[in-house]
């Protein structure tokens, strides 16, 4: 069992409102798509706290996200909001040869 200071990164993920579902949630995880502390991940199960840094590759976007607090329950977008602070939004990277997107 985990401590109360640590939760799951699946259910941690949608609890922040990061993704719809858990299941959602890991399949990115499984994928490789985030990293706690810098180290990848592929295991739902992997256990998160407070303090911790994910950086995350989300449908096209990498975040990198300091978690501030652990959830109890996937509520409201505000709550959701407090459980983390946003450290850098890194911008898409450009495409090839000065092309613009259409």
């Amino acid at each position: 069992m985990t401590a109360p200071d640590e939760q799951r990164l699946d259910k941690w993920l949608w609890h922040a409102r990061f993704v719809k579902s858990r299941s959602l949630a890991a399949k990115l995880i499984e994928e490789g798509c985030i990293r706690v502390n810098r180290q990848r991940v592929v295991k739902a199960a992997t256990c998160i706290k407070c303090g911790d840094v994910l950086t995350a590759s989300l449908f096209g976007d990498v975040r990198v996200i300091e978690i501030r607090g652990i959830g109890e329950r996937r509520g409201p977008p505000e709550e959701a909001a407090a459980l983390y602070c946003e450290r850098l939004a890194l911008p898409p990277s450009p495409l090839p040869n000065g092309e613009r997107e259409r």
